[in-house]
């Protein structure tokens, strides 16, 4: 085991389970329900589909959220965000035909959600 000084233990990548929302996850499936209940949204979804990108390289959005005239977005959430997941945001906005939103929060000003542009 690698060690970061004296008595410091390199900390390993948590995985989580497919279909187990983690925090900011449920607290924005609680903001998608107050939408829905305000009529703003028909329905959403959490790990609906994975869509394919690449031979062997998937995305599974984190939510689905449909608007009431049929519209179809997906939308992502992250308290911080790896290269490798802003890549695949960004390939699937290019490959795909949904708007693809990115949701973050913050504590001062609740959530940010930007749309994300195809390259």
């Amino acid at each position: 085991m690698r060690r970061f000084g004296k008595g410091h233990k390199a900390k390993a990548r948590t995985r989580r389970l497919p279909g187990q929302m983690n925090g900011l996850e449920r607290r924005y499936a609680d903001h998608l329900n107050l939408r829905l209940a305000a009529g703003e949204l028909d329905r959403w979804d959490y790990e609906p589909v994975t869509l394919k990108l690449a031979p062997r390289t998937t995305y599974t959005p984190d939510f689905r959220v449909i608007l009431p005239d049929g519209t179809e977005e997906y939308h992502e959430t992250k308290g911080f965000m790896r290269d490798d997941a802003h890549v695949k945001l960004k390939v699937a906005a290019a490959q795909h035909p949904y708007t693809f939103r990115l949701v973050t929060w913050a504590k001062a000003t609740g959530f940010t959600i930007t749309v994300i542009e195809a390259p």
